[in-house]
């Protein structure tokens, strides 16, 4: 049962803190994971080509 004192301005303020909360819990958890070592980066020396000069270099053969 309401007791009236609760208003939509209320509950609105309180979703935005709730959803700011989440964003930044989120936020720690991915700084602790980057922190830890958990995130790694899957790509291996073939997605890259080599550059000169800022242009990618064209092996002959193709």
């Amino acid at each position: 049962m309401r007791t009236g004192g609760e208003t939509h301005l209320n509950h609105a303020k309180a979703s935005a803190a709730m959803e700011l909360l989440l964003l930044l819990l989120f936020l720690v958890v991915l700084a602790v994971a980057a922190a830890t070592g958990l995130g790694a980066d899957t790509r291996d020396s073939a997605d890259w080509k080599p550059t000169a000069d800022g242009r990618r270099w064209r092996s002959g053969t193709c």
